[in-house]
């Protein structure tokens, strides 16, 4: 038996299921057109082979990880290209894995690890991306332009030691070596960055990464940690909290973006609203070495900010600054602030981080009443209570009389749509599903897009998909809407509910174990979600110990399904009784209307629980 040592590429077409059932003869003859135009050569130029076809999938063997890399660069490069000059429904992206390791030789094909850890990469590569193992990354990371972002060490199936997981940054320059994180919540993809954003991100970068201070850390001790509080609201009537939310919310999505800083979720840090502490004391209870924290003001409009940046270990303010904007435009302070902070950084790698902090906000044309109106409907719907998500619409409505069209404010409108159906709130579920499919799809018809908007309305879109049981759209929508924040606990546990659904079981559970391992205080809701994946494997004890530690949206009735399948009839029947008294209106009706399946046994089944448990059955009233 011959082994040698290879670097393998494994690539495929995401959501080739779907386009096969839309028009299987011209999908088949463009996926064919691609191989043999661009694939074959591109592999054939860098001294690379294709051992194994598969359906829409390819694997091929190179003698040097460097080759294959930049082969796979040229691949997606060379997708893109064509992509942009077809119509979209005719378009393909790819996820590529790349792998070095030890392989069998039988004849023409390939075995082994080696192989086996590139298809899992594949697996975790985002549409149009690159994903590549640690051993790869560090081959080639002195001999090739390109740089990676870290995913953590993630356990894939089959492969029994949890494997390092880098993602190639196909846009980035030749430069020095740096990894960013990137960390946003749904709900901490605050459009406009009044003020003092660009600011503080970029000087709180500048502090976390002075060699000086790497000693100092908490938290982990190999990336620095950082949580961000809410800024505090020290206007007259103490109106402007929703706005303090709005900023920390912002710092907490650019810093985000960073692999090298381990952001703490929104829900974590703003456990601390309103409270008094020491700043050491909170910093030990989050497990970081850092916290942002500030205060805000609004006259008119004017607006001060003032952000500081503590050492939690020690207690000492490290950076500290304060920031007045005038006028309607949101963008201009930011500008001059991130120019102004950003240029004492000095040689290439200080303009390639002012780029890096450009395009992660982009641009449009939101003024500052404009993201007033965002702010408070999203302090509203983070709420999610009944009258909070309610509350939410009525300002979202009310901006868009002001703002006819706001992109903004159209999908933040559809969430609350989705969200009053998803929490079991609707009297009319399919009115709600309806109008929010109708927001989003005027959203997404327009062309020029922030990026914000873009991933905020792509993640509706994914549950919208599901929903009507195209899920494999479902699933394209989400690694679009991922691609931003392939690290955030938040969206990581929320993108597991649409993979489970979709039937990628195993892939939802490591996913919302990738939450757990970034941000233990996120557990109501990664456990929520665990608590249907383990239903689905058929572990109903761990499903009881999962949903026990959560009341999050259906909970308690995901629990009395597995109540019920454990022979504990009179929990089960508790837990729906416990379900109905915060929403009554819930039937087996609306409660259905919140998933779907890709097998709708599943939901057949937990059907006919929640039935013997006692819930309604029936419209709602």
């Amino acid at each position: 038996m011959e082994r040698r040592l290879s670097a393998i590429l494994a690539a495929d077409v995401v959501g080739y299921s779907a386009l096969m059932e839309q028009d299987e003869a011209a999908t088949f003859e463009r996926l064919r057109t691609r191989r043999t135009e661009l694939f074959e050569p591109e592999i054939a130029r860098h001294h690379g082979r294709v051992f194994k076809l598969m359906g829409d999938g390819l694997l091929a063997e190179f003698g040097s990880v460097v080759d294959a890399v930049e082969c796979a660069v040229s691949l997606q490069r060379g997708m893109a290209e064509r992509n942009a000059a077809v119509a979209e429904e005719e378009r393909f992206e790819v996820r590529i894995g790349i792998n070095i390791g030890e392989v069998i030789v039988d004849g023409e094909d390939r075995y082994g690890e080696g192989v086996n850890v590139a298809a899992r990469l594949e697996q975790l590569a985002l549409a149009g991306g690159i994903c590549v193992s640690g051993k790869v990354a560090k081959e080639v990371e002195k001999k090739l332009a390109f740089g990676f972002d870290s995913a953590g060490r993630q356990k894939v199936k089959n492969i029994e030691e949890p494997i390092d997981v880098y993602h190639v940054r196909l846009d980035a320059p030749p430069r020095r070596r740096i990894l960013y994180k990137r960390r946003l919540g749904r709900r901490q993809w605050a459009l406009g960055v009044p003020a003092a954003i660009g600011a503080a991100v970029v000087a709180i970068w500048v502090v976390l990464y002075n060699p000086l201070s790497m000693s100092s850390r908490g938290g982990s001790s190999t990336i620095p940690s950082v949580a961000v509080l809410p800024f505090k609201d020290l206007s007259a009537d103490k109106s402007l909290g929703y706005l303090g939310e709005g900023l920390a919310n912002d710092v907490i999505a650019i810093l985000s973006r960073f692999s090298d800083i381990a952001v703490i979720s929104r829900t974590s840090s703003f456990a601390y609203q309103g409270k008094e502490g020491d700043i050491r004391q909170i910093g030990k209870e989050l497990g970081v070495g850092y916290v942002v924290e500030g205060s805000v003001r609004k006259e008119g409009n004017r607006v001060r900010i003032v952000a500081q940046l503590v050492n939690a270990n020690t207690g000492d303010h490290v950076w500290a600054d304060r920031f007045d904007k005038a006028g309607t435009d949101p963008w201009a302070l930011q500008d001059e602030l991130t120019g102004k902070i950003v240029g004492a950084m000095t040689g290439e790698f200080g303009a390639i981080r002012k780029a890096d902090y450009s395009q992660a906000w982009g641009k449009d044309s939101t003024n500052l009443a404009e993201y007033d109106y965002y702010l408070r409907a999203e302090s509203q719907l983070n709420l999610y209570t009944k009258e909070g998500i309610e509350r939410s619409g009525e300002i979202c409505r009310q901006g868009l009389q002001a703002f006819p069209g706001s992109p903004l404010l159209t999908v933040e409108l559809g969430w609350s749509h989705w969200l009053k159906v998803a929490l079991l709130y609707s009297p009319d579920p399919q009115a709600d599903l309806q109008e929010a499919g109708r927001l989003v799809n005027q959203v997404l018809a327009d062309k020029n897009l922030s990026p914000q908007v873009t991933r905020l309305a792509n993640w509706l879109n994914a549950w919208l998909l599901t929903l009507k049981r195209d899920h494999d759209g479902a699933v394209a929508a989400m690694n679009r809407a991922l691609a931003a924040a392939p690290y955030n606990a938040f969206t990581l546990t929320d993108a597991a509910s649409i993979f489970l659904q979709a039937g990628q079981t195993e892939k939802a559970l490591e996913l919302t174990d990738a939450a757990a391992a970034r941000d233990p205080g996120l557990s109501w809701f990664f456990n929520y979600v665990r608590g249907f994946i383990y239903i689905v494997l058929g572990k109903n004890e761990e499903a009881v110990e999962a949903l026990k530690a959560t009341e999050f949206a259906d909970a308690p009735l995901q629990l009395a399904i597995a109540y019920m399948r454990l022979g504990r009839d009179a929990d089960a029947r508790a837990a729906v009784a416990k379900m109905l008294k915060s929403a009554p209106t819930a039937t087996i009706e609306s409660w259905r209307q919140t998933w779907n399946f890709r097998d709708p046994s599943i939901l057949d089944e937990a059907a006919a629980d929640l039935a013997r448990a006692g819930l309604p059955s029936g419209s709602p009233q």
